[in-house]
């Protein structure tokens, strides 16, 4: 009797802890993405200022986004994929989006904040999630 009176206590501290630990382990992964979406914000105001454009180097050669560290299998890359916007970039703006990979546990958990987004005067999206 007294086991399973722990095992009822153990069950119903499971019951609570899982789901909150889930949550805290998908917010922890979200915050990670938004922290390389600003890395790459910073890439691509350096890129500006050298070559006075976003989508183009002085030598009429397009612009693709490097892998950063951050953005690597052992860091967020494992959960997030980074790309720019449909569209983007233009001579004067650009929007790169953190997509959560899909069939990852972090796109079916974290689905209302995926894309993941931020342009060039810093706006973030969805504002909900930053």
């Amino acid at each position: 009797m007294e086991l399973m009176i722990v095992v009822a206590i153990i069950a119903i501290l499971a019951a609570i802890a899982l789901p909150s630990y889930m949550r805290h382990v998908v917010k922890t992964k979200r915050v990670a993405a938004e922290g390389c979406l600003s890395e790459y914000a910073n890439f691509m105001e350096r890129y500006y200022t050298t070559n006075l454009r976003y989508s183009k180097d002085t030598s009429e050669n397009a612009i693709t986004l490097p892998t950063l560290d951050c953005a690597a299998n052992g860091q967020t890359g494992a959960d997030y994929s980074y790309a720019f916007a449909a569209g983007q970039p233009t001579d004067t703006t650009y929007t790169i989006q953190a997509t959560a990979r899909a069939g990852s546990a972090q796109a079916s958990r974290d689905a209302a904040c995926t894309p993941l987004g931020i342009d060039q005067t810093g706006a973030r999206t969805p504002a909900g999630c930053w």
